[in-house]
Order: structure tokens, then C-alpha cells, then sequence
């Protein structure tokens, strides 16, 4: 039934309605910035199929030298001016520029340089060969378009108004309380969206997110929590997961001191053991990696993550205080209560053995995402979310990748996920993508403690919940059943 309002949660309060500024994934921005600013381009989650909304073909002929860009003709942002071609160019350009700090500049610095053909054409030239890069613009805000006209105006005029072509447009936004959001009647999509306005709160505590929602109080949370899933599942409120391989995982900087001796990551992985972390953080409902890629996953191979050894961690923590560096380190955190507690589940378990001393650093999001971006850490929490497998493990571990937060730089890695990415063979990415597996255990980034849960909980009442990429809900699709 078309019509009525809708109450959403997510779990990050953005700093700037810029969509620059935004993160499009399940657990930060991504249904506003969908919101506000549309999509180009969405996928299959099941099957990673490109699917086309405001664009019409995003394709390439050689090899992913080069792709073309075709957009729906007559296209409009909400200030009357058109989303063409050239306003694309403006947008993804300006994702480009390393000042901006936009977290999509691990995709935008893929691109070497945009072309206008004519109004809805765009001639894109990558930095190199990348034929699956589709896969890449969809995770990030390439895939929002906002007015130029509009950005142009500086951060604080746009935050007041701002300028997209999305299904819906800002009513009114309360910082740290509310986002009000009114149905656009222009969008190209008629006669989506089905709802007439959503408010948006965050809500970064588990409790919070569930009780709002098995209460009425809310109508969609995106959710992170394997915990509040499966107490919602009990409850019977319906719940929608986009299935990923990889994960979060505690990674650790090899920058620096005491991680970048290959033996003090060693002995931590060790030391860990990931199925305590998942009683301490969901309950034991989380889903713990065993293997990187998931068994239904065509890159599939079974090649374990590491498992602990309580003994050989001791006697790498005794071995590198023999040699006067003692394992000594800080495990910096976002202020959210998961986030939390698995640092004290690390430091509780570490507590147990000799020689190694962890500390806590809880700090908010915008501090730990410009210390994470400017490598001032010496563990973290750090993701590699995998559909396609360029994406998530190009981004996180190619030596020159913006997205390579943790500073991994080994030769054969590298040029595994260059074979990866430029193979369009099946046969040769599975081999590529088993390289790339066996020398992750070698190197031992991070703990790989659990599955990433892209997902929503819905009302009862509340249908058309769907989502693309990394979990990114599309609010045109929403819709209420009395």
C-alpha cells in the first residue's frame, strides 16, 4: 500500500550530509545516502549481477581498460538543474582529490580520468586494467550524484539543503536526533517511492536498535548484530542478510612497532581464540570464518585461517622479550558497545599470558576513521567484506590500495589480486583467489573473528525491504501492509 511514514535506524550519525562524507554500507549512512542521492547502478546479492537504475549501461570492451557510462536521458536533480554527464565527471572527480578524505577514495583512485562524450555519456579510463569494477563503484559514493550547483555552495549551505535526484529530499535534520525526509515527486522512478516521508535516527547501541523495533517504535533497523538477528528471528520479525565472505577482523599495523616483526602478529592470532570473542561480543550467535571464502562461494578452497596455539603464542611473546621487545600495543575502538567489547575480549584473553600487554582506546567515530586513515594505530577493527573478490580483497590488501588501512606489502599478494582483477576467466580467478588465500595465513593480518551481518530487521507490516552491495537498503522499495 502506498503512503504512511516510516521510522529507520542506522548506526552512525553523519558529520555532513555531503555525500562524500557518507559510507555506503549497511552499518554507517547507506540508506540515506540512497535516500537522498539515488543509485546508478545496484546487484543481485545472490547472484552479483549488475542491475541499472539511473544508469543504463556501465560496461567494457577491452578488458577494463575503459568503460562507458550511459545514463537515463533527462534526468533531474531536485534544483532543476540535470544529472548528465557532466555532473557524473564533477562528482567523481572531486572523489578523487585525496583532501576530501572521502572513505570512496579507495574507489575513486581506481579511475585516472573521466571524459564527457555528451549529455549521457561518459567515457571512464582506470588506472589499470579492472574489468570487474562495477562491483567496486557500488560499495562506495560513486554511486550517489549530487547537484554541482549545489556542492559548489559549500558545506554548510548544502547540509541545509541538500541537492540530489534521490526518492526522497530533506525536510528538516536535527543533529544527533533527527533526519526528516519527504517523498520526491519528481523521481524519475514513479511511482516509487511508495512511502510519502522516513525519519532517520542513529542508534549505535544493540539494545536500543532491537527494542525499537520488536516495540513499533521503529519500522527497518540496519542491523549488525548476529545477537539481535536471532532474537528478533525468535520474536518473528521477518530479517534479510546479504551473505558474505570474509569479514571483520582485528587488524594489526604492520607499520609499526611491535606488528611489523611477523612474529607479534603471529603470537596474538595465536593467543585468540575468535569462538571466545563471539560469546563475549554476540552471545555465541555470530558466524566465526573458518575458511576465507564461504563454501557455496565458486572461489572456495579449503585453506584454514588460523587456529589457536596457546603454547606456540607464549613462546613467540618469550622470544621477543629475549630480544628486548616485549609485545606492548593499544587497541584503538569505536565507541559502539560490540566494537568495545571485543577490544576487552582481546585484552581479557591476552591478560593470560606473559610478556604481552594490550590497552584500550575508545574514541569516536571521526577521530577513529581519521586515525584508521592516517595509519595512527597499532590494532583495530578493519573489514574485508567479499562479494566479487576484487573488491573487498583488492581494496584491503594491495599494496597500493587507499583501502590498505593496515600497510600489508608482499610481492606475491599483490600480484594475485592483480591476476584476480584482471582475469575473466573463472578458472584462472579461483586460482588467482587461491594464491591470495595462502599467503593471507602466511602474513597474518588480523583475527578473523566473525562474519559481517549486512542485514534489516523489518516490522511485520513492512514490506519490499531490499538491499544491494554491502548491504545498502534502497528506501524507494519500502512499503506498508495493514
Amino acid at each position: 500500500m502506498a503512503g504512511g511514514s516510516a521510522a529507520l535506524t542506522y548506526n552512525s550519525e553523519p558529520r555532513t550530509l555531503d555525500p562524500a562524507a557518507l559510507s555506503n554500507t549497511w552499518a554507517h549512512q547507506a540508506v540515506l545516502g540512497n535516500a537522498l542521492y539515488g543509485t546508478l547502478i545496484v546487484n543481485n546479492v545472490d547472484t552479483l549481477a549488475i542491475e541499472y537504475k539511473m544508469a543504463t549501461d556501465f560496461s567494457t570492451t577491452d578488458g577494463g581498460r575503459t568503460f562507458m557510462l550511459k545514463l537515463r536521458p533527462g534526468l533531474q536533480f531536485t534544483d532543476g538543474t540535470a544529472l548528465d554527464a557532466a555532473a557524473v565527471k564533477f562528482n567523481w572527480d572531486r572523489l578523487r582529490d585525496p583532501a576530501l578524505a572521502s572513505t570512496s577514495l579507495r574507489q575513486a583512485a581506481q579511475v585516472a580520468s573521466n571524459d564527457v562524450v555528451d549529455a549521457t555519456t561518459l567515457r571512464v579510463t582506470m588506472t589499470s586494467p579492472s574489468p570487474h569494477f562495477p562491483q567496486n563503484l557500488l560499495a562506495g559514493a560513486m554511486n550517489w550524484i549530487a547537484s554541482p550547483t549545489a556542492l559548489q555552495k559549500g558545506q554548510a549551505a548544502f547540509d541545509a539543503e541538500p541537492v540530489g535526484a534521490g526518492p526522497f529530499t530533506l525536510t528538516k535534520w536535527m543533529r544527533q536526533d533527527v533526519i526528516e525526509l519527504s517523498k520526491n515527486t519528481g523521481y524519475w522512478d514513479a511511482p516509487r517511492p511508495y512511502l510519502d516521508s522516513i525519519t532517520l535516527r542513529a542508534a549505535s547501541d544493540n539494545a536500543q536498535r532491537l527494542n525499537a523495533v520488536t516495540t513499533g517504535a521503529v519500522d527497518v533497523a540496519a542491523e549488525t548484530s548476529w545477537a539481535n538477528l536471532a532474537k528478533a528471528e525468535e520474536a518473528g520479525f521477518p530479517t534479510q542478510t546479504v551473505p558474505l565472505g570474509g569479514g571483520q577482523f582485528i587488524g594489526m599495523n604492520f607499520r609499526r612497532a611491535p606488528f611489523d616483526d611477523p612474529r607479534a602478529r603471529r603470537a596474538v592470532i595465536l593467543a585468540i581464540d575468535p569462538e571466545s570473542v563471539n560469546v563475549a561480543v554476540y552471545n555465541g550467535k555470530g558466524q566465526v570464518p573458518a575458511t576465507l571464502f564461504q563454501k557455496n562461494s565458486p572461489y572456495f578452497t579449503d585453506i584454514a585461517l588460523p587456529s589457536p596455539d596457546k603454547v606456540e603464542a607464549q613462546k613467540l611473546f618469550d622470544e621477543l622479550a629475549a630480544e628486548g621487545k616485549p609485545v606492548s600495543f593499544a587497541f584503538t575502538t569505536y565507541p559502539t558497545p560490540e566494537a568495545k567489547a571485543t577490544a576487552e575480549s582481546v585484552q581479557a584473553q591476552l591478560s593470560a599470558f606473559e610478556n604481552v600487554e594490550a590497552k584500550i582506546d575508545v574514541v569516536d567515530f571521526a577521530a577513529a576513521t581519521a586515525r584508521t586513515a592516517a595509519h595512527d594505530f597499532d590494532m583495530t577493527i578493519t573489514s574485508a567484506l567479499i562479494q566479487d573478490p576484487d573488491s573487498g580483497l583488492w581494496n584491503a590488501f594491495h599494496s597500493t590500495s587507499r583501502g590498505n588501512t593496515i600497510g600489508v606489502d608482499d610481492r606475491e599478494l599483490t600480484a594475485a589480486l592483480d591476476a584476480g582483477r584482471v582475469a575473466e576467466d573463472p578458472a584462472a580467478r579461483k586460482e588467482a583467489y587461491e594464491t591470495v588465500q595462502n599467503r593471507l595465513v602466511a602474513l597474518n593480518p588480523g583475527i578473523w573473528y566473525v562474519r559481517s551481518s549486512p542485514s534489516v530487521i523489518t516490522g511485520k507490516n513492512v514490506h519490499g525491504a531490499q538491499m544491494y552491495g554491502l548491504g545498502s537498503p534502497l528506501p524507494e522499495e519500502l512499503w506498508f501492509q495493514n
